[in-house]
């Protein structure tokens, strides 16, 4: 599905090169402070894992951290700490059955409808957040915390540091902002203690392995991952009003217009995997995190409504958590409204080797004593999946 080039969607604005100087002036000296310590980085007993990335937005940090979530659950007590964006709430919250959206944002909103069983927190100060989670007053025994979208979080010094790094936009090309979409200078790649090239086409050739590899230039100290995206089934988001005889494969959308609506960072990769399917798409785009308004409803019930038959809107996973809480959706929309699931997958038969190095973090600094090595902790199957694999053996009951 994904066999676009690597780097084909990188775009710079010449012109606003020299404000990227002076940007990078200000990051630059920021990072110096951390570096000579005056400013902190403050370590933690528990292991942390942070996950994110040094571009703006679209790198796929939501379904890493999931696939971090679906490997570990089962073994260790997880918690996710957020920063929440564009949640109406301040300050730390811990999230429960009452919490909605608005409370936490719609990425930690997402993994708690997923992952109910896990702890899912938010802060806009990591280092209080982890204090919180850990001090035994709002959960106790948390085993492992999972830093959501924290590369530049540099207050908190993590166990793993995971930076993820989009193929289509490879930071080694790619400039400062404003003129490109780098975050920092692309240096700050040496402070990973993972690199993941994300959003790979399913069939890499090993020469663009080696090439790739070669041209990130990582330190003997990093190790290097190639990851890809893979979909699932649809999924109706509204399901008592879903009409029956709509399509819940991709392989079922030949023949029909698809809506592709999306409020993500970069949506040009699910349109392109989608005309695989239908040359029939319709995208109708919002910004990154958009809040549904009134008048962005009556846009989405008109564009469907204009559509000739047969129909569908697809949109991902995190718009619909926005999208079930948006009032004036008709219900020809909703009856029609379905949401097109993604799960990571890790390239090159590497999985295992990604494993081991996650588990064997986890278990080394765990504060538990009762967390074990066990001999197949590092091969669970179809890791991606939850509810038609056994359940593995928990650290916590050996």
């Amino acid at each position: 599905m994904n066999d676009r080039v690597e780097g084909d969607l990188i775009s710079i604005n010449k012109p606003l090169r020299p404000l990227s100087w002076l940007y990078g002036l200000v990051v630059g000296c920021r990072n110096m402070l951390f570096e000579m310590g005056v400013l902190k980085s403050r370590s933690f007993t528990v292991p942390v894992i942070s996950v994110g990335n040094i571009t703006v937005g679209g790198t796929g940090k939501t379904p890493h951290v999931e696939y971090l979530i679906r490997l570990l659950k089962d073994k260790a007590k997880v918690a996710v700490l957020s920063r929440g964006y564009k949640r109406k709430s301040h300050g730390f919250v811990i999230a429960n059955k009452e919490t909605t959206m608005s409370d936490i944002g719609d990425e930690p909103f997402q993994m708690l409808q997923k992952f109910p069983d896990i702890t899912v927190a938010v802060d806009k100060k990591r280092t209080r957040g982890i204090e919180k989670l850990t001090n035994g007053e709002f959960v106790d025994g948390i085993d492992v915390i999972l830093l959501d979208d924290a590369f530049q979080h540099r207050y908190v010094k993590p166990g793993i540091n995971i930076l993820l790094v989009d193929y289509h936009r490879l930071v080694i090309y790619d400039e400062l902002l404003p003129a490109g979409r780098l975050r920092e200078p692309v240096k700050g790649k040496d402070r990973a203690d993972i690199v993941i090239v994300t959003k790979c086409p399913t069939d890499l050739k090993p020469m663009e392995f080696r090439v790739i590899t070669k041209a990130m230039a990582l330190y003997p100290y990093q190790q290097l991952f190639f990851s890809t995206h893979e979909y699932d089934d649809l999924k109706p988001v509204f399901p008592d009003l879903a009409r029956p005889d709509n399509p819940d494969r991709l392989d079922n959308l030949a023949g029909k217009n698809i809506l592709l609506l999306t409020g993500i960072a970069s949506p040009e990769q699910m349109q392109h995997d989608l005309q695989a399917y239908t040359d029939k798409i319709h995208p109708l785009t919002f910004s990154d995190h958009h809040h549904f308004k009134h008048k962005d409803v009556e846009r989405i019930n008109e564009t469907f409504n204009a559509l000739p038959s047969p129909k569908l809107i697809i949109t991902t996973e995190k718009d619909a958590c926005r999208l079930t809480v948006a009032e004036g959706l008709s219900d020809e929309v909703k009856k029609a409204l379905y949401v097109l699931p993604i799960h990571v997958k890790i390239l090159q038969d590497q999985e295992d080797l990604f494993h081991q190095k996650i588990f064997g973090y986890v278990r080394k600094n765990s504060r538990n004593s009762i967390l074990a090595k066990t001999k197949d902790d590092h091969k669970p199957q179809d890791s991606h999946r939850t509810g038609d694999r056994p359940r593995t053996i928990s650290f916590r009951n050996i």
